[in-house]
């Protein structure tokens, strides 16, 4: 790849905001942040962002479709590629393919679709996010119960065989208890508490065999109370754990987010999107356990009206998180790229602006709309 540089931006740089700055990449990595006289003096091939913002790409950990394709329903390396080009477009980078409660032939057919298209090089794909099945019934959400069980040691060995990427699970802590949640973790999973109606303690007890985070803070978990912490104020209690949050003013109130942040310690909670097919698509609709399933003023609902995932992406959850939350961009930026690679351990590759790291990158104009986005240096907007 041939060496070029992004100048004239406003790049969200690890130290602050850098106006005027410049990046030039080489091999796809950032080789030097400076400025267009800098970055002259080592490349001809400069290209003028015009003053947009320049910020690190987007990392999502909760991807359950796009461009038209549910990962359920089509669990394939073309299906993954398919969503993955659908999300680029709004500035994701990164992603995990999320299968939500299925079958374990369904989920054995996922797992080899997202080795291949991490062996095929499909842009951006880190691994899988099972979502389910070893959920709550009474905090099923939009989950098909029939679905729900509890693993043998085979299943718990497929459901952690992903061996080139990561796995993150979704499990209501209660249902497997702490000796399987410890050798779900000792098999490299990464695993999070949701769809739970646990208690404090059992998710407490949770946290202490290896519970590592909690999926969409707030939804389809035992809520605070006074007397009854629940699911939710464990999370917050938490001083190690990541919490995943859905800001669309939807599924939850922008009020209780703000409480989320000042009580969690700073850096702990990261956006996801949850989203769903019609992210990227025409059709505001789509087929889940063979119901039809549709988005109606950017709420998706099933026909019983439960939330059943999110029309949401990830430029839309930074631009919620400035306007209904009120937090800088540069903080947004760090919940939608930093911090989800320091949860998912690739900090050292991902999430941040800085000499030797990758060049993912999206720019972004005054209205934080997308513009462009690179993958390992390469425009992959389209």
């Amino acid at each position: 790849m041939s060496r070029f540089a992004l100048v004239n931006a406003r790049v969200l740089a690890e130290a602050g905001i850098v106006d005027g700055g410049a990046l030039v990449i080489e091999d796809g990595r950032i080789i030097a942040l400076t400025d267009a006289a800098g970055a002259r003096a080592r490349t001809d091939d400069l290209r003028d962002l015009g003053g947009a913002w320049l910020a690190p790409g987007f990392i999502d950990l909760q991807v359950n479709g796009g461009g038209g394709v549910l990962f359920n329903n089509t669990p394939t390396a073309a299906g993954i590629a398919a969503i993955g080009r659908a999300h680029r477009r709004f500035g994701t980078t990164a992603f995990l393919p999320t299968l939500i409660s299925d079958g374990a032939d369904t989920m054995r057919r996922a797992i080899a679709a997202t080795g291949q298209a991490i062996a095929n090089g499909v842009d951006g794909v880190l691994g899988i996010h099972l979502e389910g099945p070893y959920l709550a019934p009474a905090r099923k959400g939009t989950h098909d119960a029939r679905q729900f069980r509890a693993p043998d040691e085979d299943e718990m060995a497929m459901a952690t065989a992903l061996d080139n990427g990561i796995t993150l699970m979704t499990v209501a802590p209660e249902r497997l208890g702490p000796e399987r949640i410890a050798a779900l973790v000792a098999r490299g999973a990464l695993v999070f508490a949701g769809h739970t109606a646990g208690s404090y303690e059992q998710i407490r007890a949770g946290l202490d065999a290896g519970l590592r985070g909690f999926t969409h803070l707030f939804n389809a978990m035992s809520p605070l109370q006074g007397r009854s912490p629940g699911a939710v104020g464990a999370a917050l209690e938490d001083e190690a754990s990541w919490c995943g949050v859905i800001v669309d003013g939807v599924h939850v109130h922008p009020g209780a987010l703000r409480v989320a942040l000042a009580a969690k310690r700073p850096g702990k909670l990261l956006l996801v999107t949850d989203a769903m097919p019609m992210v990227g698509a025409d059709s505001p609709s789509f087929e889940l356990y063979g119901e039809t399933i549709t988005a109606v003023d950017g709420v998706v609902r099933n026909a019983a009206g439960a939330l059943a995932g999110s029309a949401l992406d990830m430029a839309s959850a930074v631009r919620n998180s400035v306007r209904l939350l009120g937090l800088p961009l540069q903080e947004a930026v760090r919940m939608a790229a930093l911090y989800p690679a320091q949860c998912l351990g690739l900090a050292h590759e991902r999430g941040r602006i800085a000499p030797g790291l990758r060049a993912d990158l999206v720019a972004l104009d005054d209205r934080l709309q997308v513009i462009e986005t690179w993958i390992g240096g390469r425009s992959a907007t389209g």
